[in-house]
């Protein structure tokens, strides 16, 4: 009796152990853990941060020495009880946020509400979220960093600073609902000087002649040089006297001998691009894949944090995806050289290194690949969404191809003479494909040239000249906004999106197929922020900035030094900012459409969600609407027009003007025109084969780019 009852004594003494807990930020990722640690360990996640400055104040001590204020974050009321009630019951307590400085500051504002002690082994990472990395990870807890942590104070509470004091200044200037920001100034005029570039830029008129040759196969040489010099052809008349001369009589060809002076044979080698940085993957999926960086970065969160292949030892797919640096670990090197080797063979393997482009970058992680070099795309392409097949695909091949050999040209240059004129002709084949194998860009055909010979004579067929005209800059898109602010060191690959996404949303800039073009607003709010606020929108002032910024965690700055050194100056010019600025006036536009209530024509007004018609007679009348527009298609149900419309999500699409009484309507945009098969509207197609095809889901019928007769 007594043994039994010792038993069962020992059996609730086993059963109310208590658990470790291990605290991430997102529930997906916790779900993913938990697999891994077992029924020993309790993963939750906080949803992101639980404590932060007020949105409602400054939120910053200027007279106590810049003391952030911070609060815990209005609606995480719930979230904070959890994480307190599992804290309490818990043994062991792990902070397992993003092994970056918003992690290391969520971890620390974690054991501020938790009472745990920073100081204590507290804190785990991991780069990529697989059984093997978090097992480890456990094994080895640290205390928190606090030079992680007062790095990413530096940041938030200079943000603050510029953002929450300059952006009501706009307020009450300009217009409401503007912003104004550290990173997010100095883009804006980056995109606006572009602008004016394009503006100011006067096209220059230049020619070049070409001669055409056929020897087993046709190829072309351009005009170089005459007489050792370059050749720089200004005008039509300039050029007709060099034609005019190598034709001789013939109006086409020319009548003086062409001969092959020089042929020079070369091997180059083009060597792989390194595995993706932050900022190099969202300028790959937006070229590639046709990804905004917004995008971009949602797809690649879903790969790092876990996806559901429906293998019970696979989480994570990619490594962590904020990093600037090109680093990769000799586990993962070591699992490529044998992927390659047995896939490929030996010869497509090269030990290929990479540094980083800043010596002092954050290193603390590699760059982004994926978790398990085994798991080919195209293996689970069924269990992905398309996007995250896409993304995944990329990284992937672009990390196999880092660890790849160089791809091998041999080329063909073939200098030919008439007279004291220089024609050059040039060719190419590929020798060996090396890491094009796994990621070749666009499809490089060989450009060959036909078996030639030093002193053989050649007959063009036609000796012609072009005209042309110099290109002014072009605009910037997403992925040459981002390139551009990493070559000058503004801002950090985990800004770059939320950076354009504000800069739309504020409407300083607007989308014009892929580029960005800066809006009257835009350009008012720079030449206001460059007149009174010169080293916000200064590239030179926001680099150095940055590497400050950056010195809090590699060189154990005082971030506090920083931001006392920035406001002497920055307080002194806002000052002078709210005396001297002006309000600024915007001008209604005055439309055709007459106001249904009074009469009087409606304006154009721009509110917090965008532009709408109101109308003129205001305060009186407070009429109002929305701005519609037109297919110039009427609807094939009622014959009202088919006007342009927005989602609660903000997606476009287009629906018939009556409705409600008439609710048809299309996702892509229709076209004036019937499917000659069913009778339905046409509609235009984003694809880059396709450019129109049948709106009836169940009729085939498509009209393709390459051949718009080409009909199906």
């Amino acid at each position: 009796m007594a043994e039994t009852a010792k038993k069962k004594t020992a059996g609730k003494k086993k059963t109310a152990a208590k658990k470790n807990l291990v605290i991430v930020e997102s529930p997906s990722k916790a779900k993913a853990i938990g697999k891994f640690l077992g029924s020993r360990y309790r993963v939750v996640a906080s949803v992101g941060h639980v404590r932060d400055l007020p949105k409602s104040k400054l939120g910053i001590d200027i007279e106590n020495d810049f003391e952030p204020q911070y609060i815990n974050i209005r609606g995480k009321g719930d979230v904070i009880k959890m994480l307190k009630k599992e804290a309490k019951a818990a043994n062991k307590i792990y902070l397992a946020t993003d092994p970056d400085r918003e992690g290391e500051a969520i971890s620390w504002h974690l054991a501020y509400i938790l009472g745990i002690d920073e100081t204590s082994p507290c804190r785990i990472e991991f780069n990529e979220i697989t059984k093997n990395a978090v097992k480890e990870a456990i094994k080895t807890p640290r205390a928190i960093n606090l030079k992680l942590v007062d790095a990413q104070q530096a940041r938030r509470v200079l943000d603050r600073l510029v953002g929450y004091e300059i952006s009501p200044l706009l307020w009450r200037k300009v217009r409401r609902g503007l912003s104004a920001g550290r990173v997010q100034s100095a883009a804006l005029k980056i995109i606006c000087d572009r602008e004016n570039e394009i503006k100011a830029f006067v096209p220059e008129e230049y020619w070049t002649i070409t001669a055409d040759f056929k020897k087993d196969k046709k190829f072309s040489a351009k005009l170089m040089q005459h007489d050792g010099k370059k050749v720089v052809i200004r005008n039509k008349e300039e050029a007709d006297a060099i034609l005019a001369e190598l034709r001789g009589s013939d109006e086409s060809i020319g009548s003086g001998s062409f001969i092959i002076s020089k042929l020079t044979e070369t091997e180059r080698r083009r060597k792989p691009m390194p595995p993706f940085t932050t900022s190099s993957m969202q300028q790959e999926a937006a070229n590639r894949i046709n990804f905004n960086t917004k995008k971009t970065m949602m797809i690649a969160q879903q790969l790092y944090e876990g996806v559901d292949v429906k293998r019970s030892d696979i989480a994570g797919l990619i490594t962590y995806i904020r990093t600037d640096s090109v680093r990769t670990s000799e586990e993962a090197k070591a699992a490529a050289r044998d992927f390659i080797t047995s896939e490929y063979g030996d010869e497509y393997y090269s030990n290929n290194f990479y540094s980083n482009k800043k010596k002092e970058v954050q290193d603390a992680h590699e760059a982004i690949r994926p978790a398990r070099i085994d798991l080919k795309p195209d293996d689970i392409k069924d269990m992905l969404s398309n996007d995250q097949y896409k993304l995944y695909k990329l990284i992937w091949s672009r990390f196999m191809a880092s660890q790849m050999s160089p791809a091998v040209y041999n080329g063909v240059t073939a200098d030919i003479m008439n007279g004291d004129y220089l024609f050059r002709a040039t060719g190419s084949k590929l020798k060996f494909d090396g890491f094009m194998k796994a990621y070749s860009s666009n499809k490089e055909d060989d450009n060959l040239l036909p078996h030639l010979e030093q002193g053989e004579t050649l007959v063009p067929e036609e000796v012609k000249g072009d005209q042309s005209f110099t290109q002014p800059p072009a605009r910037f898109t997403e992925a040459s906004l981002v390139k551009a602010l990493e070559e000058k060191n503004i801002g950090r690959p985990s800004t770059y999106a939320p950076i354009v996404g504000t800069l739309l949303a504020r409407r300083y800039v607007q989308r014009e197929k892929k580029n960005l073009v800066p809006t009257d607003l835009g350009f008012i709010v720079t030449a206001m922020m460059e007149e009174y606020f010169k080293e916000i929108v200064d590239t030179g002032f926001t680099a150095d900035m940055e590497d400050r910024l950056d010195s809090v965690e590699v060189r154990d700055t005082d971030w506090k030094d920083i931001i006392r050194d920035f406001y002497k100056d920055f307080e002194k010019e806002l000052k002078n900012a709210d005396e001297k600025i002006e309000k600024v006036e915007f001008e209604d536009q005055v439309t055709d459409e007459i106001c249904e209530k009074c009469g009087k024509p409606m304006v154009i007004k721009h509110g917090r969600f965008g532009t709408f018609l109101a109308c003129s007679g205001y305060p009186e009348c407070k009429n109002t609407k929305a701005i519609v527009k037109s297919t110039g298609v009427p609807c094939p149900v009622c014959g009202k027009d088919i006007v342009e419309r927005r989602s609660k999500r903000g997606r476009i699409f287009y629906g018939c003007s009556g409705f409600p009484d008439c609710k048809q309507m299309y996702w892509d945009k229709p076209v004036n025109e019937k499917c000659p098969k069913c009778g339905a509207l046409l509609v235009e197609k984003k694809s880059k084969k396709v450019k129109y095809a049948c709106s009836n889901s169940e009729c085939d019928y498509k009209i393709y780019r390459a051949d718009e007769n080409t009909q199906e």
